[in-house]
């Protein structure tokens, strides 16, 4: 199993630095994503400092930035590196693109991620064979580019793309046109079992595909400690992001799959009455452990392997290393890589 690290959460400056410390920890995939901070340039910076790892997003969000643009990114940075980028993409919400990224009108996101993925394979393809590779779809199309700005061809396989998913559409998308998918960190064994390996299955068949070509990360939430009253603690904290995301709409089937529809509006009519500071109260530990992999140091590899075998790469924070003790995160990564 590939273990995979983030890097990017703080100012640029630092990138280089993390990823030399993430890269001699053993991580086999730094990723970073789009919170607070823009990442392109933090994938820029980290490709161009690391050696070995395969350097991603996990997700940059795609509806703001044109698939053309994007596509001629991954490509210089996949010529740069050797052969080792991917990219992870994410629809984000109606609200944060309409009213954050001012993207326009929401469509349909499944429909409208499926062509912005088939436009970027199409640039990929005109990159590498000189002639145009035409795509036309109702909301991306690609019919022009001259020879004077066209990147050329490269001698490595396109990046991979990793795409974002929670429900069954955009699943199947990630089924038909992404080499990877990325289950949101709001979901559970249960619904990636029920819900997301059949429709990622579903996809890979409508286009002729083994969804064994297809890799699957997980990592999600997770609480590493000394201890079983330390990871309790941890679970406690941890109820604040389970509310966080089990109060948006979208999310709402996986607490569905669990019987917790009601939790779910709950902490809905929560949010919108601006009583974020009561929100955590109102979610069961029991529920936080669906969500959470926890274990401690000598137990976590076997908490992945139970929870998580499904997975072909795992996420692990650095920031879990609390004790500052590098050569036992090390160590951790290297059992989970035996997995």
């Amino acid at each position: 199993m590939k273990v995979v690290g983030h890097y990017g959460g703080g100012d640029l400056e630092a990138v280089p630095g993390e990823v030399a410390r993430l890269e001699g920890l053993g991580y086999d995939v730094l990723t970073t994503s789009e919170v607070k901070r823009e990442p392109t340039m933090r994938w820029t910076l980290a490709a161009h400092s690391s050696t070995r790892a395969e350097i991603g997003t996990s997700v940059m969000i795609a509806f703001p930035r044109s698939p053309f643009v994007t596509a001629q990114m991954a490509w210089e940075l996949q010529r740069m590196t050797g052969g080792r980028v991917s990219i992870g993409l994410g629809s984000q919400v109606k609200g944060h693109n309409e009213r954050r990224f001012s993207t326009g009108p929401w469509v349909a996101p499944a429909t409208r991620m499926e062509q912005y993925i088939r436009v970027m394979r199409a640039v990929w393809a005109t990159f590498q064979t000189g002639e145009l590779v035409p795509y036309e779809g109702e909301h991306y199309q690609f019919t022009l580019c001259p020879p004077a700005f066209n990147a050329g061809p490269i001698d490595y396989a396109p990046p991979k793309i990793f795409l974002a998913a929670v429900g069954p559409a955009m699943t199947r998308v990630a089924g038909r046109v992404a080499d990877g998918l990325l289950p949101h960190s709001f979901t559970t064994g249960k619904y990636v079992r029920e819900v997301t390996l059949p429709n990622l299955e579903q996809g890979a068949r409508e286009a002729g595909r083994d969804v064994s070509d297809i890799e699957i990360a997980a990592g999600g939430m997770m609480a590493l400690a000394e201890s079983e009253d330390e990871l309790e603690a941890q679970l406690r904290d941890l109820r604040s992001r389970v509310a966080f995301y089990g109060s948006t709409r979208t999310y709402a089937p996986v607490f569905a799959a669990h019987g917790q529809e009601d939790l779910g509006r709950q902490l809905h009519e929560m949010s919108v009455t601006n009583r974020w500071d009561e929100m955590p109260d109102a979610v069961p530990v029991d529920v936080v452990r669906e969500f959470v992999t926890a274990g401690t140091w000598d137990s976590m590899p076997g908490e992945i392997e139970r929870r998580l075998g499904y997975a072909s790469r795992v996420s692990i924070g650095a920031d879990v290393d609390v004790a500052g003790d590098d050569e036992r995160l090390a160590d951790l990564i290297r059992r989970v890589q035996g997995i």
